[in-house]
């Protein structure tokens, strides 16, 4: 060929031969170093040669060619296998168009090694990407060489397989769940509360994709249409810590998923307008006829300023918003049929309880007061030696029972138990329980210091069990009523409830209208969308729906 024909035909060619490097290479000088070597190759071609009768394909020949002798001085592979199986696979010689395809295949074959085993992962990887020797791989991975050959036999096989599979991707991965609450029911373990387990979308997902069906690592990925490596230690963490149970290779939801259906929502509204309107204007009209300030047994309450004169400045309407959710949760008779340790779960974290979560999707938003209802935390329990501790958090309270404070709230009570028995406690531990809100000081330069309870205190159990009478009878009054709206309840969930979880469902829905936060938020909405129940000054926050219950 003429000079000047290889001249212009090189010319013609070069801006593509740059997009071609530029692509493919580490950096851009790589790139221009590649662009040259393949523009000099098929000049000096073109000067050489007469008879080249498709100049398009001889030229891309030429850069896939050139492109894999800069892998191979590299030491260093395009995507995880060599670059000559790849070629076997996709033709070299190929127009732009099909160089398109080329890349395509490229990335479905990556995307594939990704669903290989652990094992066959890291073999192909160390093989092919690290051009390490099959004895030395066998060696690190402490596995015969044998062994090694054999997988890399069954990797090339099924990466084949993947490469001719059309893998569907799932409705998660364009619409994922998301929790809008998540609970623990028992013992918290080192790691704190169930929540801390769920902070990101990968684990909620993960969990929903295997509520009712167990699926293995591919399959749930195919799912979330993300890669399996991911899925992987994901589900593997979940499962150390029974949030998972595994059947084979396949993984299957070990927590409560509660997903509102337009049914069940319905029957959930009428149940708890019903009862809650029910019970706590009965019981709030029974406590003001009860005349609280006067029973010597009911302590504490001291919200305002305190003063070294005698006073006697409780607050009624703060101690009622302790009463009346201790009274809702403590009241009437559960049918325990299930015992707690029947379906109680141990983590690996020291923890043993249930772990619950609500789905957030359109028919939960009618769930009725459903923000007041997120809001909430409890009601919470602790027992003492000579005190047990109570708390419910609402939207009015704030949040307060969070990691900190479940590593605190022992010294709390060890503190309590203390002032109640007449022990002095330094000035460091009554500073922490002011600052909790659970006491109020004065002090002043003489060295005068006085101290009032904040929260509130019943201060023996004769007490305790009138107030909790009270819940007795009004429950007991409309019992027929009120197990009607559970009973239908309780039928529309566990018909929503996957078998292997429903002795665990049952288990909770035996304390409807107990120690149930939905029932108690739902009274204290009714108080306060009625009047009854004033909204609680700032300061009292801290301290709000706290009793301590002496022994």
């Amino acid at each position: 060929m003429k000079k000047q024909d290889a001249d212009r035909i090189t010319t013609e060619y070069l801006k593509s031969i740059y997009g071609f490097s530029l692509k493919r290479c580490r950096n851009i000088h790589d790139a221009e170093d590649l662009s040259q070597t393949i523009a000099l190759k098929i000049h000096t071609t073109f000067l050489n040669r007469d008879d080249i009768a498709d100049v398009q394909k001889f030229v891309w020949t030429v850069a896939h060619n050139c492109l894999v002798n800069y892998y191979r001085d590299c030491k260093k592979t395009s995507i995880g296998i060599s670059l000559q199986d790849i070629s076997d696979w996709v033709d070299s010689g190929t127009d732009i168009a099909t160089d398109i395809d080329r890349a395509s295949e490229v990335k479905k074959l990556t995307d594939e090694i990704a669903y290989l085993s652990k094992l066959q992962r890291k073999i192909i990887i160390a093989y092919y990407y690290e051009n390490k020797k099959q004895n030395q791989i066998a060696e690190e991975l402490n596995i015969p060489s044998g062994t090694v050959k054999w997988h890399l036999f069954e990797a090339k096989k099924e990466l084949k397989r993947g490469m001719e599979t059309v893998r569907e991707q799932g409705v998660l991965k364009f619409n994922p769940v998301k929790f809008s609450s998540i609970g623990t029911n028992g013992i918290i373990g080192n790691n704190g509360t169930n929540q801390n387990y769920f902070k990101t979308a990968l684990p909620q997902n993960i969990v929903y994709s295997v509520r009712k069906i167990a699926k293995t690592v591919n399959e749930i990925a195919d799912e979330l249409g993300v890669s399996p490596v991911y899925v992987e230690s994901e589900a593997e963490l979940l499962e150390y810590y029974n949030f998972l149970t595994k059947q084979g290779e396949r993984y299957l939801c070990n927590i409560l998923l509660d997903e509102a259906t337009d049914e069940i929502v319905a029957l959930q509204n009428e149940m708890y307008e019903k009862t809650a309107a029910v019970f706590a204007n009965e019981l709030f009209d029974e406590l003001i006829k009860y005349d609280v300030l006067k029973d010597n047994g009911i302590l504490g309450g001291f919200t305002g300023d305190l003063s070294f004169a005698a006073q006697d400045d409780r607050d009624i309407n703060f101690m009622f918003w302790a009463l009346v959710p201790f009274i809702a949760a403590s009241s009437g008779e559960a049918d325990t049929g299930i015992s707690f340790d029947e379906v109680a779960i141990r983590r690996a974290d020291g923890g043993y309880n249930i772990c619950f979560a609500a789905v957030k999707n359109s028919a939960s938003s009618k769930i009725r007061n459903i923000d007041s209802i997120n809001a909430a935390y409890g009601p919470y329990y602790r027992e003492g030696t000579i005190v047990n501790y109570f708390q419910f958090d609402s939207e009015w309270s704030g949040r307060r029972i969070d990691s900190e404070f479940l590593y605190k709230e022992r010294d709390y009570i060890r503190l309590i138990e203390n002032i109640i028995s007449d022990v002095e406690i330094c000035p460091e531990d009554t500073a922490a329980l002011a600052q909790a809100g659970l006491i109020k000081t004065i002090g002043k330069s003489d060295g005068r210091y006085k101290s009032a309870m904040r929260c509130i205190l019943i201060n023996d159990s004769a007490t305790e069990e009138r107030l909790v009478s009270i819940g007795d009878r009004i429950k007991e009054k409309h019992k027929a009523e009120f197990d009607e709206y559970v009973k239908q309840y309780s039928e529309a969930v566990l018909s929503e409830t996957p078998v292997h979880l429903k002795k665990q469902r049952e288990y909770e829905l035996q304390f409807c209208l107990f120690g149930d936060k939905r029932f108690i938020t739902n009274c204290l909405c009714e108080l306060v969308k009625n009047g009854k129940l004033k909204l609680p000054a700032e300061e009292q926050k801290t301290a709000l729906s706290t009793l301590i219950i002496r022994k």
